[in-house]
């Protein structure tokens, strides 16, 4: 990864696609080592964490997770997941956040010199388009170690720089074994953040 300390760095994290990239890679990540790794390599502006929620449900699995980013220097950006049913008579969730990440990115863009998105989303190539216009340097993680790839082919030729989440496996991945830590969040509902991710992809 190439970065210059004085640069005004945003990361932007759609946690749903993260969370399914990161499955694929039998990962989990450790998200106070990831802040504190792109606050070393420039001056970290702002740390967005974009996630759609249960708001119906009287515990959220992802209760414990969201708290610990909003006291621990993420910018969470959250909304209620939409229910409906399919033509087949079967429940499906949506709580995809592309809207909320795309006016985000650019209502700060003035204030940054360069973004690194967390997502493999082929929808959001116009929206780097639209920052590197700007003179926005944009980096992109995802993944390309997975069958199938996890980024769109398009999202990453777009990109000025693609780094594959396998690579930050060391640094920001959690350490297994023994008990998890006070201070590291809890892992995501998976079936949950599953059904998110495929209205999301």
């Amino acid at each position: 990864m190439i970065f210059y300390p004085e640069e005004r760095l945003a990361l932007f994290i759609d946690g749903a696609n993260l969370y399914a990239t990161a499955r694929a890679l039998d990962m989990e990540i450790d998200y106070k080592s990831l802040r504190a790794h792109f606050s070393k390599q420039a001056r970290l502006i702002r740390a967005f964490y974009y996630t759609a929620i249960l708001e119906d449900q009287e515990y959220s699995p992802l209760r414990p997770l969201i708290d610990w980013l909003d006291y621990n220097g993420f910018t969470l950006v959250t909304k209620p997941v939409k229910e409906f049913t399919d033509e087949h008579g079967r429940r499906k969730i949506k709580g995809n956040m592309d809207i909320e990440i795309a006016v985000d990115m650019l209502n700060i863009s003035e204030a940054l010199d360069h973004v690194v998105l967390f997502s493999g989303d082929g929808d959001f190539r116009r929206l780097l388009e639209a920052v590197q216009r700007k003179g926005l340097r944009a980096t992109v993680v995802s993944s390309n170690s997975t069958q199938p790839s996890m980024i769109a082919d398009e999202l990453r030729r777009q990109a000025d720089q693609f780094v594959d989440l396998e690579d930050l496996r060391g640094i920001i991945g959690r350490k297994g074994g023994g008990p998890r830590r006070a201070d590291a969040p809890a892992p995501f509902d998976a079936g949950f953040e599953e059904q998110l991710e495929s209205e999301h992809a």
